[in-house]
């Protein structure tokens, strides 16, 4: 019978040629290679989901798992690059590959697109991936080639080969560290279509701590309720989006004061509070990147508010310190960090004699045994993303408008901590949000609606564990 009718084009594809000038004007004459990457083994015949790198996604608009083993070529034409998708098109219903294929049979895993209907939805020209051989053959010598590393490793060893019977691997040495390091900075500062991306990730988020509050009564009396703190994100994930941006936190008690704890196998206890840092990523591959920490019965107790507050005032601080001109990025963290050691020297926990301002300089770094992490990191289609810009590009950038990026300071008292009181071992507070840069030059909390000020986050809890 017909085949329904295909895609429509995609709300990306718009965005794309901007992309590809801007990438191709670092690389004039250079081919440049951008694999999707294939399927991961699980275990014995069990594959991962498949997930595209990030560079990849950016160039063409793609998530789901429609593209796995593809290849983006920018080829050098002129002084601009002509952009060509190669990937595994649909086989006919009358094939083999159709019944007997399980890993890109249509009966095993679905249809796949056509060339058309792939090329309709990207905006992109498209091809056959067994053509992609004889493509990035062509012309080399005249024509240098790059490629990201480390993604796919069949088509990295094929770029390699060609380069060096073309004899121009000497020549194409730096290349790929080059190529790398564009891709990443291309996504310091996002388009239009980006930035609705990270707010539709943010939504989906407050929709999943959302069903996080309403677990909670369960949570407490299950013997692993983070658990259950965890799964009731990630079914809101499933449901609204591709799935998890990366591994939730869910770490009740003591378990906050490890920064990556993500077993997940702690009980939720009565009179404590559970630090909840998670992020749904939506099917464009954008995530959100939030953490609230939550007190378990819906009011904070003395010391929690204490810590809390601190924790928000460094936070506001930063932001605030986002919205002055000429800020660069890691002045972010100096802001916050001259609330924190200000905090914990009025605590008493700073060393006899040592001041707030003596703890701030390098040779100090006092307050720093209790907020171990930087304050802030870009955020986009990877949680950490654009980790591989220079450093000149990200960290000690100035703040512009299109940047995405989060704030959040923390503060870790680990119940085995003989140097802070009592009171306050056992306890981490983190508080996460991600900030745009707008137009105007002003910051704005995408994050806004999810509740961070400690009435607010009473209310909200109290609220919605009634209903």
């Amino acid at each position: 019978g017909p085949r329904p009718q295909g895609p429509e084009r995609s709300a990306s594809a718009d965005f794309l040629p901007a992309r590809h000038a801007k990438l191709g004007e670092r690389f004039r004459g250079v081919r440049l290679v951008v694999p999707a990457g294939g399927y991961k083994v699980r275990n014995n015949d069990c594959d991962y989901r498949f997930r595209a790198h990030s560079a990849f996604a950016h160039m063409t608009g793609l998530g789901g798992e429609l593209e796995p083993d593809s290849v983006l070529v920018l080829n050098p034409v002129g002084d601009e690059h002509e952009a060509t998708l190669y990937f595994h098109p649909r086989a006919s219903r009358s094939s083999e590959e159709f019944y007997a294929d399980a890993r890109y049979g249509e009966f095993w895993v679905g249809a796949r697109p056509s060339l058309e209907e792939m090329s309709t939805l990207t905006g992109l020209k498209c091809a056959a991936i067994d053509t992609l051989g004889d493509a990035l053959a062509k012309d080399l010598g005249q024509v240098q080639m790059a490629v990201v590393s480390g993604v796919d490793a069949g088509v990295e060893a094929q770029v390699i080969d060609l380069r060096e019977s073309a004899g121009i691997a000497e020549s194409c040495a730096k290349l790929d560290t080059e190529l790398a390091e564009a891709l990443a900075e291309l996504r310091l500062v996002k388009d239009d279509f980006e930035i609705e991306e990270m707010r539709k990730a943010v939504a989906a988020t407050h929709e999943g701590f959302e069903a996080i509050l309403a677990s909670l009564g369960r949570a407490k009396g299950h013997r692993r309720g983070e658990r259950v703190v965890e799964g009731a994100f990630h079914a809101k994930a499933r449901e609204e989006g591709n799935g998890l941006g990366y591994d939730t936190i869910a770490a009740a008690g003591n378990h906050a004061n490890t920064l990556h704890w993500i077993g997940n196998d702690g009980p939720v206890r009565p009179g404590e509070m559970v630090l909840v840092d998670a992020g749904v990523e939506v099917d464009s591959l954008y995530t959100a990147d939030v953490t609230r920490t939550i007190p378990v019965d819906g009011r904070f107790t003395a010391p929690q508010r204490r810590v809390y507050e601190a924790v928000l005032e460094a936070a506001d601080a930063a932001f605030v310190r986002a919205g002055r001109s000429g800020v660069r990025f890691r002045d972010l963290h100096s802001a916050a960090m001259e609330v924190l050691a200000r905090r914990l020297h009025e605590w008493g926990l700073l060393p006899e004699g040592v001041s707030a301002e003596d703890s701030l300089s390098p040779e100090g770094q006092y307050h720093r045994r209790w907020m171990v992490h930087g304050t802030s990191h870009h955020l986009g289609l990877d949680v950490h993303d654009c980790a591989q810009a220079r450093r000149e590009m990200s960290m000690d950038a100035l703040l512009v408008p299109g940047m995405v990026f989060t704030i959040e300071p923390g503060l870790y008292f680990r119940a085995d901590d003989l140097l802070v009181p009592a009171e306050l071992r056992g306890m981490g507070v983190r508080i996460e949000d991600d900030v745009v840069i707008r137009p105007d030059g002003r910051p704005e909390y995408l994050t806004a609606a999810i509740p961070r000020r400690p009435d607010d986050v009473e209310a909200w809890v109290s609220g919605l564990i009634a209903d």
